[in-house]
């Protein structure tokens, strides 16, 4: 149903293979866990980038598997994701009918209409692939 190919917003990104409809799961993404003691550390590899904060207490983050780290932003995603803290999964399904071919988006703010600035258009902060909150 998707796949990874060249972006044009970044690197890379995750595309469908074939129509999705508003409603559908695009795909389901197990997690891996890892503590706030170990965030230092993780922010010094690439794969600071690709995290997500887990949790409401801010004392965990997630990698997340399959393609789930790789969809990139939009303030006018098609799709969206929400954390499934008992099956540490990280669930994304399509919000708008995108037809195949067409880059699945997500908002990096959680929210498919929240419009506040991620940090990345921040003109103190770099500019780099960036990773859900």
């Amino acid at each position: 149903m998707i796949y990874v190919a060249p972006s044009e917003l970044h690197g890379q990104g995750v595309f469908a293979a074939r129509n999705i409809e508003a409603g559908e799961i695009i795909e389901i993404c197990p997690i891996l866990l890892f503590p706030r003691a170990e965030l230092d550390a993780i922010r010094k590899t690439m794969l600071d980038d690709y995290y997500f904060d887990w949790g409401d207490e801010g004392d965990w983050y997630a990698v997340c598997l399959g393609y789930g780290s790789l969809y990139n932003h939009s303030y006018a995603p098609n799709a969206e994701y929400g954390m499934d803290f008992e099956a540490n999964t990280i669930d994304f399904y399509c919000i708008k009918n995108i037809e195949a071919g067409a880059e699945i988006l997500i908002n990096y703010n959680g929210e498919a209409d929240n419009q506040t600035k991620v940090w990345f258009e921040d003109p103190e902060h770099p500019v780099h692939k960036t990773r859900p909150q």
